[in-house]
């Protein structure tokens, strides 16, 4: 990965994850929860979603280890669960797929692009960046670990003790996620390429492989 592709990577990655975030924020809203309203988080501004670890840390550690591929998170966006008189028993879980879900859209709008409207090659090459970056993001955002969408998938499922164990893990569980980084990137890569040729279409796959 040269430094422009991954200087553009960087640059999609954040706004993607700021998409993600504020997606989750007007899923409250939408429920009756002002919350992140109130906290100004309902905003496109990167400076306002910025996390330290997942931001910065993380996608710096990935370049410099040579990893296939850049994620990371943004600064999760607060929301209070009484507040969502809306939907009391599936809000959380609606707040919590919301992220994902925008993460999708956003694959599938720029793959219809690479796929239907004649552009140069260099410009599908970055398009096909913001796909398969919102792809990845969407993948690694699901898996059932804290801070990510997935551990608040299973909290909105499961019994309120197991709920509080999972909250309740603190630095462990990012440490968790690192770990599981490690040990799991092939399968991540594997899932996150396979959905971005679904999306992209079955020949858009060069356009990575020549970065």
């Amino acid at each position: 990965m040269n430094s422009l592709v991954f200087a553009f990577s960087i640059i999609v990655l954040i706004f993607s994850a700021v998409v993600h975030e504020v997606a989750h924020g007007y899923a409250a809203l939408a429920l009756g929860d002002t919350t992140a309203k109130d906290m100004g988080r309902l905003t496109l501004n990167p400076l306002s979603h910025l996390d330290p670890i997942g931001s910065v840390v993380l996608p710096v550690v990935l370049f410099l280890s040579h990893s296939p591929f850049i994620v990371g998170w943004a600064k999760p966006v607060p929301y209070n669960p009484y507040n969502l008189y809306k939907d009391y028993k599936y809000g959380p879980l609606k707040v919590a797929l919301a992220g994902p879900l925008s993460n999708l859209v956003i694959a599938a709008a720029f793959g219809l692009v690479i796929r239907f409207v004649p552009l140069s090659a260099a410009a599908d090459s970055f398009l096909a960046i913001v796909v398969f970056i919102n792809c990845l993001l969407m993948i690694f955002n699901l898996i059932p670990v804290p801070p990510l969408d997935g551990s608040k998938v299973l909290t909105a499922i499961l019994p309120q003790r197991y709920s509080l164990m999972i909250q309740g893990a603190g630095i462990w569980w990012l440490l968790l996620v690192f770990a599981l980084l490690y040990l799991l990137a092939g399968v991540i890569f594997y899932l996150a390429f396979n959905l971005f040729l679904v999306l992209a279409g079955s020949g858009a796959g060069s356009l990575l492989m020549n970065l």
